[in-house]
């Protein structure tokens, strides 16, 4: 799989997330800024997540991108528009109760933005820990069913707080 990478855009309150490669847990500290960027900018008209270079995306990703969706929908009263075509990466989307969040538009739809690759920022331990938890409490309170898989991880990353 290629190595992930983030290209964002921001144009008159429209937003996009585009993501590539295999998207991993190394990434959520810049896919999380570009998301508080949007939670502090005045007012989002439209945000994207474009998907469709994504190869592989994780579940901490998945959770930093239900956080978006909420977000967005809570604060702007819009609804996430999601660019993605792969059967897989939907399929994830679907397993983890997530999908109903987006609004799923595969290729068409895609907004004219000249995006800019984001250098990934550097993480240090203890935020990598939080990101990881946040998301994975998140995609717990969404799928109640997700308990048992996810629980090890956050007894494990609550007990290093």
């Amino acid at each position: 799989m290629t190595e992930g990478r983030i290209l964002v855009a921001e144009e008159k309150g429209v937003y996009l997330l585009k993501l590539g490669g295999d998207i991993r847990v190394t990434l959520c500290a810049s896919i999380s800024d570009y998301i508080e960027k949007i939670f502090s900018g005045d007012e989002a008209r439209e945000v994207y997540v474009d998907l469709l270079d994504a190869e592989g995306i994780d579940s901490t990703t998945l959770g930093l991108l239900a956080k978006l969706a909420i977000y967005t929908q809570e604060r702007f009263l819009i609804r996430t528009r999601l660019l993605c075509v792969s059967r897989d990466i939907l399929r994830m989307f679907d397993a983890m109760d997530i999908a109903e969040l987006f609004d799923i538009v595969g290729i068409s739809g895609s907004p004219n933005l000249s995006p800019t690759e984001v250098i990934p920022a550097e993480l240090d331990e203890e935020t990598l820990r939080q990101h990881v938890l946040e998301a994975h409490k998140l995609l717990v309170k969404l799928n109640p069913s997700l308990t048992s898989e996810f629980f090890d991880l956050i007894t494990s990353l609550e007990s290093l707080e």
